[in-house]
């Protein structure tokens, strides 16, 4: 019998999540679809505005550095601009990001460029001259480009393939793998390799391109190599742009607050040396090498060349996980900045849709960059329509003016992209940091790099995770042990705590699964800031509806739940409780007025939530930044995290970690979970929700 009963309540909810209904439709229509969440409520005065202006700026940025970065991937600078159109406009539809600004990135312009190097090398390319036995052979340019383009995109289908997979597989996950230690000594060492590939633009010299093993070596030796050739008239200008895109940065930077918007720096530097290159004929007077032509409007679309598949696939699956990994940190960094919450399985799939469907149309893998997207965010950008404001500058230069840049040097495009680069060679600082708090991140950052730099990209990161991986299995078997003197021992009458979780996990915080630990401890207390505030927003909301209606203020119901049994509380808008209880099974209709029902697990009101952190034997600097984070999420709702059985050693890390600043305190810090609950029971009220209606329950402990 008892089988049987086992039996029957462990399939309802089996068989009802198969069952195919008008609301599962619409939700997976949604999820696929985010911009059918907020463009039909999209609040037209208050928004369209500032995501034009926001938009018109990004795509400013954008524009100059779409010609740039497909320099970096050994492709002609008008698919830059080809990838600066399609997968934007596709983001808007598809991201769950409201921020980030997609499109070309240095990193993976620079994976692309060395695989279409390498597929695609000079040397394939050699003709000699008719009639001309004693002439050194030439490079067929036209018939290497087209090759390039061709082996790029179609590692840009590959890519979007992938990425796709992932994500409806439900793999967003592979990227706590990428520490943020690693992911910054990995940027860090792809910034030393875009800054050595430019330098040959710089000043003007003609050196074959290099990839692989020790390619940064080889790359810097040629370009010493052949110094003496210098073209000073190419140097010069490009040092000019380098001086003038740092002031500009700089005041960007000092005064953000009084600007209205940044300074595009990059753009008036495209601007006036495209007309100093025009007016001065420097191409052919002074041999400045030149951005060349650029053809007017869009391509038709076409297949990629699908006989390149075997050679290019494992290169696609590095570009695809470090693509995500870009995106995702980003997009997260700025959802939590604004309230939001971002889907990582929906992002994989949108870069997936954004890679896959612009091959078609001659376009290279794309991710999202930091520069654009702090432009985007900083110029008051709310929306992805700042997005698709960028994209249309981008068609507009395509379709209408594109032959305008024709004369622009490559020096001034060599110049954007190692102004660019400032922001990723500060990441040094991390070294005496990580120095000072964590000796095997330092480890991971440094391996990160110098594999990077030494072994190119792709290989460099393989061998970063597979060290990373390696330092958790150090850490995990890495036994450490104390003996502690009992100074005080006591008994306490048993109380019935209201409002109290706590919070137990069989594991260590790093990492791997510092996301997993934050989600895990959302589920199982029931207690999620971002619904919290949600509902606060939809309360104001309604009271600002009312205020304009010049109604009464609207009244909003709290529906909780226990078992078949609910509560109803309904609360008006001067915080006054009046508490109606019904007894009927759920589903019972509230009161016919406009409400907003919230279902909670329990009918206690939160207000402390108890890390029991007695397994927990290490903590890296990734896992305490999200302790930080949620209990700082967790304090602007009310609810008060403490932390319950921490060992001397962890306790040693989180000190050097520099974990207790700012919401957190020493004073959150318990030598037994007994005595947090003891002192969050005296000390603790419900600050946030209403007023108990029944008798307290005892302390819930989950796993």
């Amino acid at each position: 019998c008892m089988y049987s009963t086992l039996h029957t309540v462990t399939n309802k909810p089996l068989a009802s999540s198969r069952r195919c209904s008008s609301a599962r439709a619409r939700a997976a229509v949604l999820s696929f679809l985010p911009i059918l969440t907020w463009l039909p409520s999209y609040p037209v005065r208050r928004f369209l505005f500032s995501d034009v202006v926001s938009g018109l700026s990004t795509g400013v940025v954008q524009l100059p550095q779409g010609l740039a970065y497909a320099m970096l991937a050994a492709v002609p600078p008008v698919y830059g601009l080809y990838s600066s159109f399609y997968p934007v406009l596709l983001y808007t539809f598809f991201g769950t990001s409201r921020h980030i600004s997609v499109g070309t990135f240095a990193v993976m312009s620079l994976m692309i460029g060395g695989v279409a190097v390498r597929e695609a090398p000079d040397d394939m390319f050699n003709v000699l001259p008719a009639n001309a036995s004693n002439m050194s052979a030439t490079v067929d340019t036209e018939a290497r480009d087209a090759r390039r383009v061709q082996v790029a995109v179609m590692l840009t289908t590959l890519v979007g393939i992938i990425q796709i997979l992932f994500g409806v597989l439900r793999f967003g996950f592979v990227t706590i793998y990428l520490t943020e230690p690693l992911v910054r000594g990995f940027t860090t060492a792809a910034s030393l390799h875009v800054f050595v590939s430019q330098l040959k633009y710089l000043l003007g010299v003609k050196t074959q391109r290099f990839c692989g093993v020790l390619s940064i070596v080889y790359s810097l030796k040629a370009v010493l190599w052949n110094i003496t050739s210098t073209n000073v008239a190419t140097l010069i200008l490009g040092l000019v742009g380098i001086v003038f895109l740092y002031l500009v940065k700089y005041v960007n930077e000092r005064f953000k607050k009084k600007l209205p918007v940044p300074i595009p720096g990059e753009i008036i530097v495209v601007m006036v040396s495209t007309g100093v290159s025009y007016g001065l004929s420097l191409s052919d007077d002074y041999m400045v090498d030149v951005v060349g032509k650029i053809p007017t409007g869009l391509l038709p679309p076409a297949a990629p060349d699908f006989s390149l598949f075997p050679r290019l696939i494992t290169d696609s699956f590095t570009v695809a996980i470090v693509g995500f990994s870009m995106d995702i940190s980003l997009a997260k960094t700025f959802a939590l900045k604004h309230g939001y919450s971002v889907d990582g399985n929906q992002e994989l799939i949108a870069l997936g849709l954004c890679n896959f469907i612009s091959s078609f149309f001659q376009t290279f893998a794309i991710s999202c960059s930091m520069s654009r997207t702090l432009v985007q965010e900083s110029t008051g950008g709310k929306t992805q329509i700042a997005g698709l404001m960028a994209s249309l500058v981008v068609l507009l230069v395509v379709v209408a003016i594109g032959f305008v840049f024709q004369p622009l040097p490559q020096t001034a495009l060599a110049a954007i992209i190692m102004v660019n680069l400032l922001g990723m060679f500060k990441q040094f600082r991390d070294i005496p940091n990580l120095w000072r708090t964590s000796k095997i991140e330092l480890a991971i950052w440094l391996v990160a790099c110098a594999a990077s730099v030494l072994l190119g990209l792709d290989y460099g990161l393989l061998v970063a995770v597979l060290f990373a991986m390696l330092t958790v299995i150090y850490r995990t078997q890495r036994s450490q042990s104390h003996a502690s003197d009992l100074s005080c021992c006591f008994s306490a009458p048993k109380v019935p705590c209201w409002g109290i979780k706590i919070f137990h996990s069989n594991s260590s915080i790093y990492f791997a699964n510092s996301d997993l630990y934050v989600t895990s401890l959302k589920e199982k207390t029931g207690v999620n800031p971002e619904h919290i505030q949600a509902a606060r927003k939809a309360r104001k909301k309604q009271e600002a509806k009312a205020n304009d209606n010049h109604s009464s203020p609207p009244i909003l119901f709290l529906r909780l739940q226990y078992g078949k049994q609910e509560v109803t509380r309904e609360v008006s808008s001067d915080n006054h409780v009046a508490v109606q209880h019904i007894n009927g099974p759920v589903g019972d209709s509230c009161p016919d007025v406009d409400s907003e029902v919230v279902h909670l697990k329990t009918p206690n009101a939160v207000h402390s939530i108890v890390l029991d952190w007695t397994p927990v034997t290490f903590i890296d600097s990734v896992g305490a930044k999200a302790i930080k984070q949620v209990s700082k999420e967790y304090a602007a709702v009310g609810v008060r995290v403490v932390i319950a059985a921490c060992s001397r050693s962890l306790l040693a890390e989180l000190d050097t970690l520099q974990f207790f600043t700012g919401v957190m305190t020493p004073d959150v810090m318990f030598p037994t979970v007994h005595d947090a609950v003891l002192h969050c029971h005296h000390s603790g009220s419900c600050p946030v929700a209403v007023a108990a209606v029944a008798a307290p329950p005892p302390v819930e402990e989950l796993s």
